[in-house]
């Protein structure tokens, strides 16, 4: 369930950007008003302000349900609720240290002067 809403998410996602990007801004209406019969042709003399308007408006409220949906989820799905708590301790490596001698060597002795 959780891999479809994503799914869906990721579509609607892609989807605005794409018709974000198609729509003109508000001052390209001038430049349409002077000779640029471009935004008369597939939409109307509107030109797709409207449809596109539209069509943005019900992907970005699919995007915002879908968003809502994974994190209901996620929210519903059992496990730690922090990131210290998800980590599991493992023991520690065993390190040999070497073996010291506790007896000190006798020190040696010093060469006997002749008198």
């Amino acid at each position: 369930m959780r891999d479809l809403v994503l799914v869906i998410d990721v579509i609607s996602a892609v989807g605005l950007i794409g018709l974000i990007l198609l729509q003109q801004g508000k001052g390209a209406d001038m430049g349409a008003a002077f000779g640029s019969g471009a935004s008369q042709t597939l939409f109307g003399s509107r030109g797709s302000a409207n449809f596109l308007t539209r069509v943005t408006a019900t992907l970005a409220t699919i995007f915002f349900l879908s968003s809502l949906g994974l994190v209901w989820l996620s929210a519903q799905k059992p496990g730690p609720s922090s990131v210290t708590q998800s980590v599991t301790e493992q023991p520690a490596p065993k390190v040999e240290t070497p073996v010291v001698p506790t007896e000190k060597p006798a020190a040696p002795k010093a060469p006997e002067v002749p008198k």
